[in-house]
């Protein structure tokens, strides 16, 4: 753990434009710098960099941040990581906190096995330099294709036929025999000796998201042999069943170019990597799993299935399907020609070609999957009866209610039917999916492994961008962190006419606001906003300036509190409520005006919220309690037609 001053002193001396000048050609304008935005494709720059506010913005696709937080987005890094990254470029000390001895032993064991499996990468690839493993391996990868600096950028070899080669070099190099066995490269045998697991196989090396090796995938070049793939067993420090072969080299495209492909096999994935196609993936000698699917998540919604265009790589698309549209993400399909595979279709191909394919010939799951299975019904009607039914199934698996809503409408039209029909259907299925998953979840566990600062060992399910609970109160209370992270420290001149006007106090926008929702002893409803506010103003009455408190947010270590700041403090701010003509005298800004109607606007709201939950519930309570009910109900509109009356006076 980083001690606090520690971390202090490397947000303090963190200078935005070097943090992100490492990754992205600044150009100079003005006070600030400007770019193309390295997390979206653009042609025009709208990507800017701010050192006097310490803070990175895109109007293009919305993005904003401090240096950490620009590290963890374009690195994909966790927040220690980000840390640690600038402590070693302003060569600061990172003194650790002292650990507990399980935690140090964790975290040592955690690193010695990746430390073996990257002397095993390498021991692999130097095999390719010379003898068999030049005859053999070496030409193998020449024969699929594959140029000597794909073959260095990917790490790839060859594990020799002798049954230690391995073993005996890795104890030569000083590494013990039981980390060799633990990280899976080393078998006992029944008599008790030793011997390599990966013999005479060509090597893919697996790494984590932040690109050390964890495992590997050896395939035999003997016909004969019925073992084609060997791969890693599950280990501490891999799970084949969470990560993506190919990720650490793909994650940054995926994010560029929001979407990401996945194909079968290490070799098609290396050969659309060697063509230039690069936010692509492959599954670890598995099926496609939840865990993948939610780390593909971390960087994109939208996910493109490349299979075989015959009957098995249909089957695993409408596998595949089902499970991605479960986990709320995006998915099309594209099918090779017949006996083709993402590997032999990329060889003969440029990528113009492959690219110009994929363009005219994926199609969104319902398109896809309603073409498979009206092509087998027919012109049966009842085959086509049950289809329609598997459609309904699939589409019930959306989490989305808008997106289900329209993906029922559109398979209604495609397949003639009543939208209610699908409708009915879909509620069913979905009850009954949701249904299941609450008696799973009372006894089911998942492994998150040991997690060390050496290596991100488990894949932590990334937080979703940040959806306000209470959609009623969400807008007014977006306008006043608004207020507070753009102009929180400007003062109200109210005239002296204004009901607000205090002739010995000038209030900041910060003291009315939070004077105001003070008064009422009601905090903000949506979780995530009262954080963001309570932590503000907690910077505030510091007496920490402006910038320094937008800083300091979006440095937070709670991730979904700096990108809400960052949001608030950065967009084009549009108000919920109609804007002020241009005829305000300077007296009269449109701060002294919209900061009040805010706070009008927020009791209104909550008055409307707690109607809305008595007319709920009321027919749930006894007679009695629904009297009274009645009579609150009664107050509060009278309140509330107060407010409006208020409100329209302010407009």
């Amino acid at each position: 753990m980083i001690p606090k001053d520690t971390v202090d002193l490397i947000l303090n001396t963190a200078r935005i434009e070097d943090i992100v000048g490492d990754f992205v050609t600044l150009k100079r304008r003005g006070a600030n710098y400007v770019a193309c935005c390295p997390f979206h494709q653009e042609k025009t720059p709208s990507f800017y960099v701010s050192p006097s506010k310490g803070i990175y913005k895109c109007f293009g696709c919305g993005k904003s941040g401090s240096a950490v937080g620009f590290l963890m987005e374009h690195e994909h890094s966790s927040y220690v990581e980000a840390l640690r990254y600038i402590a070693k470029r302003y060569n600061i000390e990172v003194v650790e906190e002292e650990e507990s001895p399980e935690e140090l032993a964790s975290r040592q064991r955690s690193e010695s096995l990746l430390l073996v499996s990257e002397f095993a990468q390498k021991f692999f690839a130097e095999q390719l330099n010379a003898g068999e493993g030049k005859d053999v391996g070496l030409a193998y990868y020449h024969s699929r294709r594959l140029e000597d600096e794909t073959i260095a950028k990917f790490g790839l070899g060859w594990a020799p036929s002798g049954k230690d080669d391995l073993l005996q070099a890795a104890r030569k190099a000083g590494y013990k025999d039981e980390y060799l066995i633990d990280a899976g490269l080393v078998v006992k045998r029944e008599d008790g000796s030793l011997a390599d697991k990966f013999r005479e196989r060509v090597m893919f090396p697996i790494q984590s998201v932040s690109g050390r090796t964890i495992a590997f995938s050896g395939r035999t070049l003997k016909a004969d042999n019925p073992a084609k793939y060997v791969n890693s067993p599950d280990t501490e420090i891999y799970r084949k069943s969470n990560i993506l072969f190919g990720i650490y080299y793909a994650k940054q495209d995926i994010s560029r170019k929001n979407e990401c492909i996945i194909v079968e096999g290490n070799i098609d994935y290396v050969m659309l990597q060697q063509l230039g196609i690069h936010n692509v993936v492959a599954p670890c000698g598995t099926a496609l799993t939840v865990p993948q699917v939610r780390l593909i998540r971390k960087f994109t919604e939208n996910i493109l299935l490349m299979n075989d265009g015959d009957s098995a790589g249909i089957h695993a698309s409408l596998k595949d399907i089902d499970l991605i549209l479960y986990e709320g993400l995006n998915v099309r399909v594209v099918l090779l020609p017949d006996g083709e595979d993402p590997d032999s279709f990329s060889r003969g191909r440029s990528l113009e070609e492959v690219q110009k394919y994929i363009e005219d010939n994926a199609k969104d799951f319902l398109d896809f999957k309603s073409d498979i299975l009206l092509g087998e019904a027919a012109g049966n009607p009842l085959k086509k009866a049950n289809f329609v039914n598997d459609i309904a199934d699939t589409i019930a698996r959306i989490p989305d209610a808008v997106k289900r809503s329209v993906y029922v409408n559109a398979a209604a039209e495609k397949f003639d039917v009543a939208p209610e029909v699908i409708f009915t259907r879909v509620k069913r299925t979905r009850d009954k999916l949701l249904e299941d998953e609450r008696r799973e979840s009372s006894g089911a566990s998942s492994y998150t492994g040991s997690q060390s600062d050496a290596e991100e060992v488990a894949i932590a399910v990334p937080t979703d961008k940040y959806v306000p609970e209470v959609k009623i109160m969400a807008a007014v209370e977006e306008d006043i962190l608004s207020f507070l992270l753009q102009y929180g420290n400007e003062e109200l001149h109210f005239a002296t006419d204004s009901p607000y006007y205090d002739p010995e106090t000038v209030d900041t926008v910060a003291d009315f606001i939070s004077a105001t929702i003070e008064s009422t002893r009601q905090p903000l409803a949506n979780e995530g906003y009262r954080r963001v506010y309570d932590a503000y103003l907690e910077l505030y009455y510091e007496g920490k300036g402006q910038d320094e408190i937008i800083r300091t947010l979006l440095d937070s270590p709670d991730r979904v509190l700096a990108e809400i700041a960052g949001d608030f403090s950065t967009r084009k701010y549009q108000l919920s409520v109609k804007r002020l003509v241009s005829s305000l005298t300077n007296e009269q800004s449109w701060l002294v005006s919209y900061v009040p109607k805010a706070m009008l606007t927020l009791a209104e709201r909550r008055i409307q919220w707690r109607l809305d939950t008595i007319r709920r519930t009321m027919n749930s309570v006894p007679a009695d309690e629904q009297l009274a009910m009645m009579k609150e109900m009664t107050n509060l509109q009278k309140r509330q037609k107060a407010l409006k009356e208020a409100l329209k006076k302010e407009d």
